[in-house]
């Protein structure tokens, strides 16, 4: 039976995680380990400064599930390092080399917005499921978003996502994908039966109206909030955002290698000046 791992950013007690746990369990064993508080837009971080700590904690429907102190992040590198442990018992520790083979699968979301474009620098949620290519085993981040003309209940919009996941998932399951990739996957918000299907796509060009909002504390010390717009995106052909706009499911695969490859060949065959 594959042995699944859940996780997400918006924290362990997120409705959304629950759902997509839940659309998991007939695929094989689905463990959950999720941060204990929200970690959105949290980017990528790994916690060494201090100790982590997990919590086992009961949800509603009686479902044990981890809650961990850490970034989504530390929580897939825990899970598949090998904790939780029975304090005193044999280490779990893996030694240097020794395959991680604990889970095939992580999935992490369902996020509560959109996760494309260069979303995907930082996002908790897809942080986790790249966290998970870094230690070999494959993924899938979830998210789902509002679109214009439509209008549905967080529920709805949980089970539509759960289901796509859980689709997916077991093709990935059963067909692996290739070393070192994840898919993005965003759900859009529109009822079941208005969402169109899935596209494959590329990540498409997001648009910030990113602006510093300045203010003095009562003491006159200036402190900033990064403020603006709503972020937008260019909706081309055979992007995540075209998708989206379009009514279909975006899935992206999406890799750890940021390698720029064509400049590298362009580079080697005829390089820049350098510095003497």
């Amino acid at each position: 039976m594959p042995n699944i791992l859940v996780t997400n950013d918006d924290g362990v007690h997120a409705d959304s995680i629950c759902v997509l746990a839940a659309a998991l369990d007939d695929l094989g064993s689905v463990t959950v380990v999720a941060p204990e508080r929200n970690w959105s837009a949290s980017g990528h971080p790994k916690t060494l400064h201090k100790p982590l700590r997990l919590a086992p904690i009961s949800w509603p429907d009686g479902r044990r599930v981890y809650a961990c102190s850490g970034a989504p992040s530390d929580c897939v590198a825990l899970a598949i390092l090998g904790a939780p442990y029975t304090p005193n018992s044999s280490s779990p520790h893996l030694a240097a080399g020794e395959p991680r083979d604990a889970y095939d699968l992580v999935v992490s979301g369902v996020n509560d917005n959109f996760n494309l474009g260069c979303d995907v620098l930082y996002s908790g949620t897809v942080a986790a499921a790249m966290e998970s290519l870094v230690m070999g085993v494959p993924s899938l981040a979830l998210s789902t978003g509002s679109v214009e003309g439509f209008e549905i209940a967080d529920s709805d919009a949980w089970q539509n996502a759960a289901r796509y996941a859980r689709t997916l998932a077991a093709a990935a399951l059963n067909r692996p994908l290739p070393p070192q990739t994840m898919l993005n996957v965003n759900v859009p918000r529109r009822p079941a039966d208005r969402i169109h299907g899935l596209r494959y796509t590329f990540l498409g060009r997001r648009i910030y109206g990113d602006v510093l909002v300045a203010r003095d504390d009562p003491w006159g010390k200036p402190y900033y909030w990064i403020g603006g717009e709503v972020p937008t995106g260019i909706a081309d052909a055979g992007s995540d955002f075209g998708a989206i706009e379009s009514g279909y499911v975006s899935v992206s695969p999406l890799g750890i290698d940021l390698t720029r490859h064509e400049v590298l060949a362009d580079l080697a065959a005829d390089p820049w000046a350098l510095p003497n």
